[in-house]
Order: structure tokens, then C-alpha cells, then sequence
């Protein structure tokens, strides 16, 4: 389980910029869940992921995972057991090294590094039928430096390395957003065929409410850093994306767009 506890964030504290984001924050996400993350700009999305991750400070607050407090651990220690791929495809993989050391990388995540090889020759089989099951040809470019290859080919990638080693949590930012709407369905539905086979219990970020709608056994709405709908079972099955979008109107309205 991750839990959020009586979370504070302030940006820009003490200048006339002071914004506060989170106040007294609260979340708890069970094992297993899929849950999809809904909202407008600078409704706290990609903050509390950040949060989660270890990426920005928190002036109050706790975050546990399995009742292990690691609030106070670096994002590099956290990611031992947290998955993140990122809206941009260049984040989550090194151009200028082919797949074969990409891959490499991500399965020693954890690891001490050592005088020995950093790629494990026996692992290379391994690597290409877990490309070959893609269906994007990559278990024939392997060799191929990453930079080359296609937005989409990178994302999947990407994911790929995310959840190449056992981890408890995938965190999925935008990361559809850089996509055309084609490519962005395949890696949606490689998303989904992933967090299902390794039962990973996931958060996806993401402006498409379809795929809100469509993907994960959970879905939130947030606003001005707080949650405003919450919905998971029978209650996501039946939501619509109309349903989504009156609410997002409603909010515009009250905010005075």
C-alpha cells in the first residue's frame, strides 16, 4: 500500500510568488490498483507524483509504502522500488547507447557496479523476446543507438526498462502525451498488458479522459491540490466521458473561465 499522510507543499515560500499547493493532503492506494489521474494544469498531477518519487522537498507530511516510512529517502533510493516513465521518451532512455545497453542499464537498477561487464551476455536472448512480444520489430535493431528510433519505439522502451526489475509501484506521467493518437493507443494497450501480467500497482497521470475512462480500476480528479472525485469498481465502470467533462466545466465556471 502507498500512502500520502498530511501532506504540505508550498512552492516559491516567503516571496510574492508563494503559492501553496497541498494542504493536509491525503491518499492511500491498495495493492494492485490501476489508478488514473485526471485534472487541469496546476491541479497538483505531476507534484504529487513528485512527491511520491522523492523528486520535490515536503515542509509537512509522511509518505509510506507498505507502512515503511521513506520520507526522508532520495529519489534514487526510492526508485529501487519505484518505476517512472516520463510524458518525454528521452527520459527514460540514454540516445546515444543502443537497446541492448538500455536494457542493460535497467536490469542492474539497484545494483552495485562493479569491475565486471556491464552487459550480461547471457541476458541478451532474455532481452530480445521480451522485445520480440512488442510487435515493434526492436528484437531486430538492437544494436541500433536508441536516439534513432521512433517517439513511440522509445516510450515502449521506456516502459520496458521501467518494469524490468521487480518493483511495487509504476508511475506513469503523461506518458502518452508526446504521442501521435495511433502510437499512443498501442502504448496504452502495452501499458495495460504490462500492469496486468506483473500486477503492478500503478498511477497513471493523463490529460485523454478516454483513456481515464477506459484504463485502471481507479480514477481521481484533481483540483487546486485537492481530490474532487474518487471513483473505483462499479462506480469507474459506469462513468462516462461526458461525465468527466461536466464536471471539468463545472469547476471552470466556478473558477471564472
Amino acid at each position: 500500500m502507498l500512502e500520502l499522510k498530511h501532506i504540505d507543499k508550498t512552492y516559491n515560500a516567503g516571496t510574492v510568488n508563494e503559492h501553496e499547493l497541498f494542504h493536509d493532503f491525503n491518499l492511500s492506494i491498495g495493492e494492485g490498483e490501476f489508478v488514473s489521474v485526471v485534472g487541469s494544469n496546476g491541479s497538483g498531477k505531476t507534484s504529487m507524483l513528485n512527491v511520491i518519487c522523492g523528486s520535490i522537498d515536503i515542509e509537512k507530511g509522511s509518505v509510506l509504502i507498505n507502512g515503511t516510512d521513506i520520507t526522508n529517502q532520495k529519489d534514487f533510493q526510492r526508485h529501487r522500488r519505484i518505476g517512472r516513465v516520463f510524458q518525454d521518451p528521452a527520459k527514460g532512455t540514454c540516445p546515444s547507447m543502443n537497446i541492448v545497453e538500455n536494457l542493460s542499464i535497467a536490469d542492474n537498477k539497484g545494483r552495485r557496479f562493479g569491475l565486471s561487464r556491464g552487459i550480461n551476455r547471457q541476458r541478451i536472448d532474455f532481452y530480445r523476446e521480451t522485445l520480440a512480444a512488442l510487435g515493434l520489430g526492436l528484437e531486430n535493431k538492437m544494436d541500433i543507438p536508441v536516439g534513432s528510433l521512433s517517439g513511440g519505439q522509445r516510450q515502449a522502451l521506456a516502459l520496458i526498462m521501467a518494469t524490468l526489475t521487480p518493483i511495487e509501484f509504476l508511475i506513469l506521467d503523461e506518458h502518452t502525451a508526446a504521442l501521435d493518437p495511433k502510437t499512443a493507443e498501442l502504448i496504452m494497450e502495452l501499458t495495460d498488458r504490462i500492469v496486468k501480467e506483473k500486477k503492478i500497482t500503478t498511477i497513471m497521470v493523463t490529460h485523454n479522459l478516454r483513456y481515464a475512462v477506459s484504463y485502471g480500476s481507479r480514477m481521481l480528479m484533481m483540483h487546486q491540490g485537492n481530490i474532487i472525485l474518487d471513483k473505483s469498481g462499479e462506480e469507474k465502470e459506469k462513468l462516462q466521458v461526458d461525465d468527466i467533462l461536466n464536471l471539468f466545466n463545472e469547476i471552470s465556471i466556478e473558477v471564472g473561465n
